[in-house]
C-alpha cells in the first residue's frame, strides 16, 4: 500500500511538472495547447465489481472453424470452457521465435459485462495454440487497458500497459521471462493514451531495445511522448518529442536498427540513431502517406471505437524486396463504400510511397465494411494481412474473418479468404459500445499467428487462430499423396468446377501429385 501511494504521489508530481512545463514551453513559443485527437481517451466510468472465481458461471466455449481454419478461445477457465458475462478485446500477441509453440496474448479483460472497469488479462500456450490458460489478471483490481505485447531474441515477453487515475495516465511494461506464464512488477515506463510499444530483434546495436510512443495530447510528460529501454525493460528513459505528431498507430525496425514511427493521418517518421543510447534521440524526417481514404471510427460494425488502427512494418527477407517499408489500415475511401483495407509500399527507406492499393477483393461500393485491419511481415517477404469483413451480410454488421496475402511486395494479393464463421460485433458489449480498436498478428515462414476479438459465444472473447503456409502431409499419414490433394481441394472449395475439373490442375489429363504442387503454386504456399 506504501510503494502504491509513493507511486501515486510520484505521478502526481510528474503530471503537475509535466503541465508547468507545457505551460511554460507554450508561453515561450506563443502558441496554443494541442487539441485532443476524435473520440474518447481510455478511462473508467463504472465501479469495479470483482467476480471470485468460484462464483463464476461456465458452459462449453464455442470452437468455430471455416475452410478448414479452427479458432480456439484464449479467455477460457482451467477446464477450458467459456466464462459467462465477461468480455475480453483488443487482443495482443507474443510469439517466442525461438520456440514458436509459446505464444502469450494480452488483452482488456472485464470481469463483468455490468461495469465498463477493465484489467489486464492475458493467456499463454506452449502447445502453439491448440490449448491456452487464462491465469487471471495483472495487478487484480487495478484499472488497466490498450494492450500491447512483443518478444526479445531470447524468448522474453513484455507486456505494455496502460493505466489511469486521477493524476492521469501512466504506462507499465511487465516482463515474461516463462514463456507468459507469469509477469514481474512491472517497470514505470512514462506514457499516455493510446500508446504502442515493440522491440528490436536485429544483429546490430539495437537489439532487443524496447521502443514506446503514445499521443502527445494525454502524455504524461508533455511535451515529449516517446520512451525506450537500453536495459531489457529494467528502466525507460526520460521522454522526448515524436517528429510529425503521430498517434493511434504503430512502429516497426527495419533491417539495419532503423525506427519507423507510424500514426493517424499516415505520417511516418524514421530514426536512423535511436538505437544507439551513446547518441542524442534524433529523427531523419517526417512524411505523409497518400493511403487512399482516412482513419476513421464510431461508426458501422464499432460505434463506440477505432474501425482499424494504423500499421507499419518492414522486410527483413534477404531478397530484392529486402528494406521495403508497407503500410496498412482499414480507411474511409471517397464515395460511398463505408471502409476498405488499403496498402502502400516504400522502396527508399520510408522516403517515398507507392499509390495505395485496395487489399480486399469484394465488388466497389457493395457497402461492405472491411474494419480492424491488421499486417505482419514473414522473414521471407511475405506480407499477411487479416481484418474484418461484412461482405456477406449486405446492409448489416455481422463479420468474419479474412486474410489475403501478398508474395510481391503489395503488387497483387492473393484471393480473399475467410477463415471465420461470421458473428454480430453488436452484442456482449461491457458497458461501451466497441469491441475493441485492433486485433494483432505475427507472421512466421511457416505459419501465421492470429488474435482476434469475437462474439460466437453471444459474448466478446478472445481467439488464436493459426493460418497453416506449408502444405504437404495434410491427413497426416506420413505421405504426401492424392489424400492430401483431395483435403486442399476441399479446403480450397475446389472439388470441382471449370477451372479444376476433378482436381486435374495442369491439364495433363491425370489426377496426380503434379496437381498437388499445381495448387500449392497458385496459393503460394510451398516452403523452402
Amino acid at each position: 500500500m506504501m510503494s502504491r501511494m509513493i507511486f501515486q504521489l510520484t505521478m502526481l508530481a510528474i503530471a503537475v511538472a509535466s503541465s508547468s512545463r507545457a505551460w511554460a514551453q507554450s508561453t515561450e513559443r506563443d502558441t496554443r495547447a494541442p487539441q485532443p485527437p476524435r473520440g474518447h481517451a481510455e478511462a473508467p466510468k463504472d465501479a469495479y465489481i470483482p467476480v471470485p472465481p468460484e462464483e463464476r458461471m461456465t458452459r462449453p466455449g464455442a470452437r468455430p472453424a471455416r475452410g478448414g481454419y479452427v479458432s480456439v478461445q484464449v479467455n477460457v477457465d482451467d477446464a477450458g470452457n467459456n466464462i459467462v458475462g465477461d468480455a475480453a478485446n483488443e487482443p495482443s500477441i507474443a510469439v517466442d521465435l525461438t520456440d514458436s509453440n509459446r505464444m502469450a496474448i494480452g488483452w482488456r479483460q472485464f470481469d463483468t459485462i455490468d461495469s465498463d472497469f477493465r484489467q489486464a488479462g492475458w493467456g499463454y500456450t506452449t502447445d502453439g495454440g491448440r490449448t491456452w490458460t487464462f491465469p487471471g489478471v495483472i495487478e487484480p483490481g487495478v484499472f488497466r487497458s490498450d494492450p500491447v505485447l512483443d518478444a526479445d531474441t531470447l524468448g522474453n515477453f513484455y507486456f505494455n500497459s496502460l493505466s489511469r487515475d486521477d493524476g492521469g495516465y501512466w504506462c507499465t511494461v511487465f516482463k515474461s521471462t516463462d514463456g507468459g506464464a507469469s509477469w514481474d512488477d512491472g517497470t514505470y515506463a512514462y506514457g499516455g493514451d493510446k500508446q504502442w510499444m515493440t522491440i528490436d530483434r536485429t544483429d546490430g546495436i539495437g537489439q532487443n531495445n524496447i521502443y514506446a510512443y503514445w499521443t502527445q495530447y494525454w502524455s504524461n510528460c508533455y511535451p515529449g511522448h516517446f520512451t525506450r529501454s537500453y536495459d531489457g525493460g529494467q528502466t525507460f528513459v526520460d521522454c522526448t518529442e515524436l517528429l510529425g505528431n503521430p498517434h493511434w498507430g504503430t512502429m516497426a525496425v527495419g533491417p539495419d536498427g532503423e525506427l519507423y514511427v507510424v500514426g493517424d493521418g499516415f505520417v511516418v517518421a524514421k530514426s536512423s540513431t535511436l538505437q544507439d543510447e551513446t547518441l542524442p534521440p534524433q529523427w531523419d524526417f517526417a512524411t505523409t502517406v497518400n493511403l487512399g481514404g482516412s482513419l476513421a471510427g464510431w461508426a458501422g460494425p464499432n460505434p463506440g471505437g477505432l474501425l482499424g488502427q494504423v500499421w507499419i512494418a518492414v522486410d527483413h527477407s534477404d531478397g530484392p524486396t529486402h528494406a521495403n517499408v508497407y503500410l496498412l489500415s482499414s480507411v474511409d475511401p471517397p464515395g460511398a463504400d463505408p471502409h476498405d483495407v488499403m496498402f502502400a509500399r516504400s522502396a527508399d527507406g520510408g522516403l517515398t510511397w507507392s499509390d495505395p492499393v485496395r487489399v480486399n477483393d469484394d465488388p466497389a461500393g457493395n457497402d461492405a465494411w472491411q474494419w480492424f485491419g491488421t499486417m505482419s511481415v514473414a522473414p521471407g517477404g511475405r506480407i499477411d494481412v487479416a481484418w474484418n469483413d461484412t461482405r456477406n451480410d449486405p446492409g448489416g454488421y455481422d463479420s468474419e474473418l479474412y486474410y489475403a496475402f501478398s508474395d510481391d511486395a503489395g503488387e497483387t494479393w492473393s484471393l480473399n479468404e475467410a477463415l471465420s464463421p461470421p458473428f454480430d460485433p453488436h452484442v456482449g458489449w461491457p458497458q461501451q459500445d466497441k469491441l475493441g480498436d485492433y486485433y494483432d498478428m505475427v507472421s512466421e515462414d511457416s505459419v501465421v499467428h492470429v488474435a482476434y476479438a469475437a462474439t460466437f459465444n453471444g459474448e466478446q472473447d478472445v481467439y488464436y487462430l493459426r493460418i497453416d503456409k506449408c502444405f504437404g502431409d495434410l491427413d497426416g499419414d506420413g505421405d504426401v499423396d492424392l489424400s492430401d490433394l483431395s483435403q486442399l481441394l476441399a479446403h480450397y472449395g475446389m472439388t470441382s468446377g471449370a477451372e479444376y475439373e476433378d482436381g486435374d490442375l495442369d491439364g495433363d489429363g491425370d489426377v496426380d501429385l503434379s496437381d498437388l504442387s499445381a495448387l500449392l503454386a497458385v496459393y503460394g504456399t510451398t516452403c523452402p
